[in-house]
């Protein structure tokens, strides 16, 4: 089975947590899928580039999507979500999937 990289699943949580958060208009919803995306993702990257490169992507989770909340007031929720996750992307790939 191939494995799925680190980057498509930070991403996907961002977009999913969002996603199902609005979808089910259960905050706490989007929270869980937020939540088990970022622990996946930490986990991919602390196997891959060492635990202070996933302590350091994890801390970019976090804040692209604290970061997403301010945005969206200025460019729209879709776009902000998007564009965030597209860094994180970018960063995970970088940081830890473009080695293997």
């Amino acid at each position: 089975m191939a494995k799925v990289p680190s980057a498509v699943v930070a991403a996907s949580g961002l977009v999913g947590g969002y996603g199902v958060a609005r979808w089910t208009r259960k905050r706490q919803l989007g929270g869980v899928v937020l939540a088990a995306a970022g622990v996946a993702a930490a986990q991919q990257w602390r196997a891959s580039a060492g635990g202070t490169a996933a302590g350091v992507l994890s801390a970019a989770y976090v804040a692209a999507f604290a970061g997403s909340h301010p945005l969206a007031k200025k460019v729209g929720a879709w776009p902000a979500v998007f564009s965030v996750a597209g860094a994180v992307a970018l960063a995970s790939w970088a940081v830890a999937d473009r080695r293997g």
